[in-house]
């Protein structure tokens, strides 16, 4: 599978999104709806964009009573995205749950789980946790086990690990890896950041594209730039 680029409209409207969405057309169809413009745009967005022949990321992590994301996935799929993200600590009981529910509208809507937020470290993820210590690849990869075990299509991860989770779970989990920057951008408020050329050589099957090209002074160059790398 030749690495997907999806480009994150991390965007506080539908104005503004589909004003994206028209300045990368026609060279990308693959975007990210999360948290902020969802609550905004709302599911009539998401329809706007897959009727227009784009798939869609729905970045919400779900992370609920197993019954509750079970429905929640399957409305997803029901909207027609492609992807749709939950939160590996819910447990094997909720991702496997999430699967059911994306199932129950066919096959085209596959289950990511989050492992370890790419905002975070090991001094940052320890606290929040309440451990004096943690290994951020070994909980990734713990958390990546239970994921393959519930049978989801595949793990949002950092450029950092995906080497090591292709490794070690090769075909069977697909690697969505986010916090991509272009080499020479800034940081941000991201830890652990990748430049698309080292995702993909690390195993990556989709590259989530944000301020590296939505913050650009021109969006789609930067997009050009950022897929050169992808064949």
């Amino acid at each position: 599978m030749t690495a997907r680029a999806i480009v994150a409209l991390d965007v506080p409207n539908r104005t503004a999104a589909l004003a994206l969405v028209d300045q990368l057309a026609p060279e990308c169809n693959f975007y990210k709806v999360g948290s902020e413009l969802f609550t905004s745009a709302g599911p009539g967005l998401v329809e706007t964009l897959v009727r227009r022949g784009c798939a869609v990321f729905l970045d919400l992590k779900f992370h609920d009573i197993p019954n509750t994301v079970r429905r929640a996935t399957r409305q997803a799929a029901a909207l027609g995205a492609s992807l749709v993200t939950v939160h590996a600590v819910g447990g094997p009981s909720m991702l496997a749950a999430a699967v059911e529910g994306a199932r129950e509208e066919g096959e085209q809507c596959g289950v990511l789980g989050v492992t370890v937020l790419t905002s975070l470290d090991a001094g940052s993820l320890a606290a929040g946790w309440g451990r004096d210590s943690v290994d951020v690849e070994e909980e990734v990869m713990r958390l990546a086990g239970d994921c393959r075990d519930a049978g989801v299509h595949g793990v949002v991860c950092s450029g950092h690990e995906a080497g090591a989770l292709r490794s070690r779970f090769g075909p069977s989990l697909r690697l969505l890896v986010p916090g991509i920057r272009l080499a020479g951008g800034a940081v941000g408020d991201q830890a652990r950041v990748v430049t698309p050329a080292d995702a993909v050589a690390a195993g990556a099957d989709y590259l989530v594209l944000g301020r590296a090209v939505t913050g650009a002074t021109e969006p789609l160059r930067a997009y050009r730039e950022a897929v050169r790398v992808l064949g």
